[in-house]
């Protein structure tokens, strides 16, 4: 099992800090939630209704055509390198980290890339995968580039699979729509923009080819009713999602704002986490948590990223704990760059 963002009672073990006080802002998740209403009883006593409208509400809400749903976008990521032969598959070193696990688990060969070697190593592809905006390094990725890179795959058999699981606060730049051409692939998923991560609900957009093949593995009921009913209300939600889209470009800027005032030296950001590289991320990572604070650490290059509090006294906790961080780092010497 890899390692991912939470795993909050084993940090507090560590730290000897209670469950309830720690400030989590290691997952990406939104942490103001669409609001569960409660769920009729047929929901939990029946097999999951597959005729629903599940899938036609989630083409609406993604623009897309004939979606597969499926329980949260790791199911597919699991399930996908099954669906292919021993093949070469080219993704970002630094992104999220099941992607490689899935395919080398299957027997794949993973050929980790910087985004600038992607043009030169594409002819030796079978697979490319894009994580888009990319997690951790909030990289962006244009519909242009995109289907070029698709057109000299799919020209070979090869796939383009793209994973937008935090693209929903940007649906401008969304390639749904053109996930019906053989080989493209792209994931969704209602965890992080919706906070439903424990819903464990993902949508799977390709060509009808693809999507039943797809579905054949996965078999039936991907989705607990439960699950599915919760998914339409939300996806259904339109005020609630202009609101937030609003609402978390706003506070991604107020954290961009924040994470500049400490002069990190590099910094990238998306409507739900930013990153920045020190070489002190170690340092930063453990004063922080010394005060109830558990962000995410990378390494290679050393890097953190920071979710979005939830209250105002999240947010004035996490300046209270970057100031302390940054006065120990005086005292100590440690190695935080400033500029």
């Amino acid at each position: 099992m890899l390692e991912h963002g939470g795993r909050l009672a084993e940090v507090a073990e560590k730290y000897n800090i209670p469950l309830s006080d720690w400030l989590d802002l290691s997952t990406g998740i939104n942490p103001v939630a669409w609001s569960v209403p409660v769920i009729a009883a047929e929901y939990w006593q029946h097999l999951p209704y597959n005729d629903d409208a599940l899938e036609a509400i989630a083409d609406q809400y993604y623009g897309g055509s004939g979606c597969l749903a499926v329980a949260g976008s790791q199911a597919a990521i699991q399930a996908l390198p099954q669906l292919r032969p021993h093949c070469r598959v080219g993704m970002l070193s630094l992104t999220y980290s099941e992607h490689a696990h899935a395919w080398q688990r299957h027997g794949h060969e993973v050929i980790c890339l910087q985004a600038r070697e992607i043009d030169q190593q594409l002819p030796g592809l079978d697979v490319l995968l894009i994580v888009n905006p990319n997690n951790p390094t909030a990289e962006f990725y244009s519909r242009s580039q995109l289907l070029d890179w698709h057109e000299h795959l799919t020209k070979r058999g090869g796939w383009l699979i793209i994973d937008e699981a935090f693209m929903d606060a940007t649906p401008e730049k969304t390639l749904v729509a053109e996930a019906t051409r053989p080989g493209l692939i792209v994931l969704c998923s209602l965890g992080k923009f919706f906070g439903l991560a424990g819903a464990r609900c993902g949508f799977v957009f390709c060509d009808e080819l693809m999507r039943k093949r797809l579905a054949e593995w996965l078999g039936p009921w991907t989705l607990a009713g439960p699950t599915r009913w919760v998914a339409r209300q939300a996806l259904l939600d339109r005020c609630w999602q202009e609101k937030m889209r609003q609402t978390l470009h706003q506070q991604s800027q107020r954290l961009q704002k924040m994470l500049s005032n400490y002069a990190f030296e590099s910094q990238a950001g998306t409507a739900l986490f930013h990153w920045v590289q020190t070489p002190a991320a170690k340092f930063i990572q453990q004063q922080l948590a010394q005060r109830g604070i558990w962000i995410r650490r990378f390494e290679q290059p050393d890097s953190l990223r920071f979710g979005l509090p939830e209250k105002e006294t999240d947010w004035l906790r996490l300046e209270h704990g970057l100031t302390a961080v940054i006065v120990k780092n005086v005292t100590q010497g440690s190695a935080i760059r400033q500029k």
